[in-house]
């Protein structure tokens, strides 16, 4: 009946759509529903400054399964509707990993890596979203059109996956990938949640003014930003709630099968948000230049398994994308037969000792972030940024002019891990990687001429 073995578990492995890292109630918010993702930290490890690996969602995806970054795996922005092209062609993935040790792998959600409808190498359930993001109501899934609300469409299809693998003899992967939270919002969630937040304050997002860098399209309009902010925001919270009562149907599943301590639940998201933080609707590509603020490269993250990992913790040392696959691969007890630069946090705090710096990359826009400063390059002409974390946790007082000494530092440090962990051939310093979109393999010709569109991203 699956694994029953807490050496070798199934996985779980969660990911939800543009959630930000304040976005949860066990991370501090008072203000949103989480019981089930709260209950889940409390039964295992809540990693409080995880960093995804791009600040948008396909190259971050594709960082989190092949463990490279986006200089690396060549996927440099999101992808512009259904691709037919498979952008991690001929790469591994740790699914691949997975299926050669024997497990079952199972996809219940979006991909958003190109050839969608096409099962990845060792998947015996597919079921994927066609593109990037669309309604919650009239979605299509797989050619047909889903019956009701999507969260609930997806839990049904993952709770029915499991409940099929309980009864066969091998360990099982699932990858479930929420929409949630992702646009749209008003209007688009059920009523009882929505319900939730009918007088809420929403102080955990405050409207700041608009971002000096947010773009305007061709007719002067600002891209970006919300006509009806309230709706939007009951919408994005009733979003976050809707997929967390899904998760707590899921974990209910695996309790009833009594799988809970022979599986390993994760749940991330791809990207961070800002929902009015920094004056942003949006990640990365709520500005341009891109940005790259705590609040758009910070995710939620938690790990559990009872009796295997410690319960109720909270680790705060920096930690990126590109460890997961490490990480993960680590805990199932298999060789890691990647190239990237992560490391695995497995032991959850056990670093030697040495400073950890994370990094970010969206195109020709580059950080390198330490417990202490921040600093963002933007090639080839800048602008570029410098934050003291310590004394400015919110990024307010950009330091890139101050003469202070840690710029020339970090930069130095930043040249030489990417000239380390880059692919020259698909290299995104040079590319015109804007937020628009990428629509082709890696190269000049993969992006829209256009600087903006107005479309979901």
């Amino acid at each position: 009946m699956a694994s029953r073995d807490p050496a070798r578990p199934n996985v779980v492995f969660i990911l939800s759509d543009d959630q930000g890292p304040w976005a949860l109630g066990c991370a501090g918010n008072p203000e949103i529903h989480t019981p089930h993702l709260d209950g889940l930290a409390a039964s295992g490890v809540r990693l409080s400054r995880f960093f995804c690996v791009s600040p948008v969602c396909s190259p971050a995806r594709a960082s989190l399964f092949t463990g490279r970054i986006p200089s690396a795996h060549g996927v440099h922005d999101w992808l512009s509707g259904p691709s037919p092209d498979d952008h991690l062609a001929g790469q591994r993935l740790f699914t691949d990993d997975l299926a050669d040790a024997g497990y079952r792998l199972g996809l219940v959600g979006k991909w958003h890596l190109g050839a969608n409808d096409v099962p990845r190498p060792g998947f015996v359930h597919w079921y994927a979203h066609p593109s990037g993001g669309g309604p919650y109501y009239g979605a299509t899934m797989m050619g047909r059109q889903v019956d009701g609300y999507l969260t609930d469409a997806l839990t049904a299809q993952a709770v029915a996956f499991i409940d099929q693998e309980a009864g066969r003899d091998e360990p099982f992967y699932l990858s479930l990938h929420y929409t949630a939270p992702h646009k749209p919002w008003k209007g688009q969630h059920p009523p009882e949640f929505e319900a939730l937040y009918a007088s809420c304050p929403f102080a955990s997002c405050p409207q700041e003014a608009a971002h000096p860098w947010q773009p305007v399209g061709a007719d002067g309009v600002p891209v970006g930003g919300e006509a009806d902010v309230r709706a939007a925001l009951i919408g994005y919270f009733a979003a976050v709630s809707a997929m967390d009562a899904g998760i707590g149907q899921v974990l209910a599943t695996l309790a009833a099968r009594g799988l809970t301590g022979s599986t390993l639940v994760v749940f991330t998201s791809d990207n961070g948000f800002n929902c009015g933080h920094h004056g942003i609707w949006g990640k990365g590509n709520g500005t341009f230049p891109q940005n790259m603020y705590d609040s758009s490269v910070m995710v939620p993250a938690i790990f559990s398994q009872p009796g295997r990992l410690p319960e109720g913790v909270v680790y705060d040392s920096l930690v990126s994308g590109y460890d997961l696959r490490p990480t993960l691969l680590d805990h199932l007890g298999l060789p890691d037969t990647g190239d990237g630069p992560g490391r695995s946090f497995a032991a959850f705090g056990d670093r030697s000792g040495a400073e950890v710096v994370v990094f970010d990359e969206y195109g020709p826009v580059r950080m390198i972030r330490t417990e202490s400063w921040k600093y963002v390059h933007r090639h080839p002409h800048g602008p570029h940024e410098l934050y003291h974390l310590e004394q400015d946790p919110d990024e307010r007082h950009d330091l890139a002019h101050a003469g202070r000494p840690e710029l020339a530092e970090l930069r130095d440090r930043m040249d030489a891990w990417f000239s380390r962990h880059a692919d020259p051939r698909l290299d995104g310093a040079r590319l015109p990687v804007n937020g628009s979109g990428q629509h082709a393999p890696a190269g000049l010709g993969a992006f829209e001429p256009a600087p903006y569109r107005t479309e979901p991203r």
